[in-house]
């Protein structure tokens, strides 16, 4: 069962909090005398993919969060921003030394990313283990970053790997069917949402009968698509991304199973891709924590505000990184830009909200990560069709977090 949702109708489940355009309450914090407000910048690390399968993930955040700041003034606080940004090249190795890098040489302020979950938990294990940078995720779903590696100085701005795949396991029990095999590549995300949808169908009386484990990032799926032809479960549920998702899609349309083996899987399926993967796509059903046609005013304003500055409509990612700037400003708002404040800037992040967010209301847990709506999606005309709220206001378990 879903809801359907709309300005008028979406319960407002972040009540007693008042916010507007984006600037929560300041905290109890008020500094003295902060000389460097509104002189030195304030570093902001950047740690993304620009090359490679993911590029179009860390240009689209990226671009998002720097569109949210320039409207604000570009300024944090009531100072400038210097961006530091470096490739992350999705390499798990180099995510060590680029850390330490933003963080002893470049001495950034906060510090933004990764898209990769491995990336994620390289970052999370050092910044942890210190008071500064504050680190904001905007993508990468680990659910060890605000699990077992959670720290006061990590928040995500995006989801766990746990929450847009959870929702999908129901759905697919709720449409009757008893049988899955899932497929992801192999390796954190995929192994993470793909337990995360296994968990949620198997409770609902469903059985999967196979897990398909792609090494990353291949994408040549035909000797895996033959596996599911024979099996012949009732259906699929996957998680591919970007070029890969493409590719998997009009794969599994060639190989004939579309019309037979009905395909699931989280909103990465056909975010952003829909258009490229073409009739492939066609009434996939997905859950993820944004829709484009989401009916709500800033949604709407942020649509259109991007589409005229990059050309090109956005898509979750771009959602994830808008919303990372919107955290940065409420932040430095609290403490009028003195960053040298860290426990007041963490205590300003932990009781940021967003009445105003593209994906609609959500706010931060105890352990860092969005509450937030997941959204039932289906293809339709090469688009994303919102058909209602496949589970409200979700939480992540948290498991192992010594802050929830």
């Amino acid at each position: 069962m879903t809801k359907k949702v709309s300005d008028n109708s979406r319960r407002q489940f972040l009540g007693g909090v008042a916010a507007t355009a984006g600037v929560a309450a300041a905290s109890s914090f008020v500094p003295t005398k902060f000389a460097i407000a509104g002189k030195a910048p304030v570093k902001v690390g950047i740690l993304l993919p620009y090359s490679g399968t993911y590029a179009m993930l860390g240009n689209s955040i990226t671009n998002a969060m720097k569109m949210r700041l320039e409207q604000a003034g570009g300024m944090l606080g009531g100072r400038p921003i210097k961006y530091i940004g470096v490739d992350s090249e999705m390499s798990v190795p180099k995510a060590a030394p680029n850390t330490k890098k933003l963080i002893d040489k470049e001495k950034v302020d906060f510090l933004v990313g990764p898209v990769h979950s491995g990336i994620a938990a390289a970052m999370a294990k050092i910044v942890g283990k210190r008071k500064t940078p504050i680190m904001i995720v905007p993508n990468a779903g680990s659910n060890a970053v605000t699990g077992p590696l959670c720290a006061p100085n990590i928040f995500r701005c995006s989801f766990s790997n746990w929450q847009p795949a959870f929702p999908g396991g129901k759905l697919m029990a709720d449409e009757g069917h008893k049988t899955a095999i899932t497929i992801s590549w192999k390796y954190g995300a995929g192994i993470q949402m793909m337990a995360a949808g296994t968990e949620s169908f198997e409770a609902n009386g469903g059985k999967v009968i196979k897990d398909i484990q792609v090494p990353f990032p291949k994408v040549e799926f035909q000797a895996f698509l033959s596996d599911i032809a024979a099996l012949k479960p009732d259906a699929v549920f996957a998680f591919f991304s970007g070029g890969g998702a493409v590719k998997f899609v009009k794969d599994y349309a060639a190989a004939g199973l579309k019309e037979n083996i009905p395909l699931y899987g989280p909103g990465f399926l056909t975010e952003g891709v829909s258009a490229a993967q073409g009739a492939a796509a066609e009434g996939i059903k997905t859950t993820l924590h944004y829709s484009a046609d989401l009916d709500n005013a800033a949604n709407q304003k942020f649509r259109t505000d991007y589409t005229k500055a990059y050309g090109k409509g956005p898509n979750v990612f771009s959602v994830q990184g808008f919303d990372t700037a919107s955290l940065m400003l409420q932040a430095a708002a609290a403490v009028q830009g003195d960053m040298g404040a860290t426990g007041d800037v963490i205590t300003a992040m932990e009781n940021a909200v967003f009445l105003d967010s593209p994906r609609g209301q959500w706010k931060m847990s105890k352990a860092h990560n969005p509450i937030q709506n997941i959204y039932l999606r289906q293809v339709q005309g090469g688009k994303q069709k919102l058909l209602g709220i496949a589970a409200e206001a979700l939480e992540d378990p948290a498991k192992g977090c010594k802050l929830a």
